[in-house]
């Protein structure tokens, strides 16, 4: 007997059992790895809303100057990741700001820097199964100038390039890692494939802004630098900015 279904479990059958209507989100999704950053998005919302509490995800729904945003805990990884992007995607929010964490792959930059995503090396094992290897992954154009430049206006140090997204963060080789360097990685994640992928494959416009918490190449781990968390902030600042600049509010 074959599977009765010609997929198992959908997004759309997620987003239907947690109960999720497109008149409960907002235009725009910001969507951040762990719950404690989320929770630091939904207090600089007015009136927010928890749309849904499901294992360790959850989400919330206000009003940033008028301006109706969503927020979820997306994901460290690139499995959750793609599970919270359906979640995402089959609500139909129209657009989605990932602000997330990534090591740098340039002496150049420094902890607490943050690298604006213009195109990424798929190295996750999520997207094979959406997209074939000739799939070019590519950012909204719009939302990631506008989160450049809002990033730099607030007095961050911001870099623009293409990062590579692996699942193996104990298998950062010296081999592997100069090899994706080779092919133009300034920064290396654990999502960025996978939320820019599955938002396009979605036809939703999505970008990335990443704080920086490491250096492969020198060394550095600035996990407990101060620098590193008001960078985390000003993630935050810069993605609820890019909403307001892109409404022209």
């Amino acid at each position: 007997m074959q599977m009765r279904k010609e997929i198992h479990l959908t997004g759309r059958d997620l987003t239907e059992m947690v109960q999720l209507r497109p008149q409960d989100v907002g235009k725009y999704a910001i969507v951040p790895g762990p719950r404690d950053r989320m929770e630091a998005v939904a207090k600089k919302l007015q009136n927010a809303v928890k749309n849904f509490s499901f294992m360790e995800y959850a989400m919330y729904t206000g009003e940033y100057h008028g301006i109706k945003v969503t927020t979820i805990n997306g994901g460290r990884f690139s499995a959750d990741t793609a599970i919270t992007t359906e979640v995402v995607c089959n609500a139909l929010i129209k657009n989605a700001i990932r602000i997330g964490t990534c090591g740098a792959l340039n002496e150049n930059i420094k902890i607490g820097d943050l690298v604006v995503v213009d195109s990424v090396i798929r190295g996750d094992g999520v997207t094979p199964s959406y997209v074939d290897a000739s799939f070019k992954t590519v950012p909204d154009s719009h939302i990631t100038d506008t989160i450049a430049t809002v990033a730099k206006d607030l007095g961050a140090t911001v870099h623009r390039g293409c990062v590579w997204t692996t699942d193996a963060l104990l298998r950062e080789t010296r081999d592997v890692v100069e090899a994706k360097r080779k092919e133009g990685a300034i920064a290396v994640d654990m999502v960025s494939s996978a939320f820019l992928t599955i938002a396009q494959w979605y036809q939703v416009k999505a970008a990335a802004i990443l704080a920086v918490s490491d250096n492969l190449i020198t060394g550095e781990m600035g996990f407990v630098n101060p620098v590193y968390y008001m960078a985390e902030t000003k993630l935050v600042e810069a993605a609820l900015g890019t909403v307001r600049k892109l409404e022209g509010k």
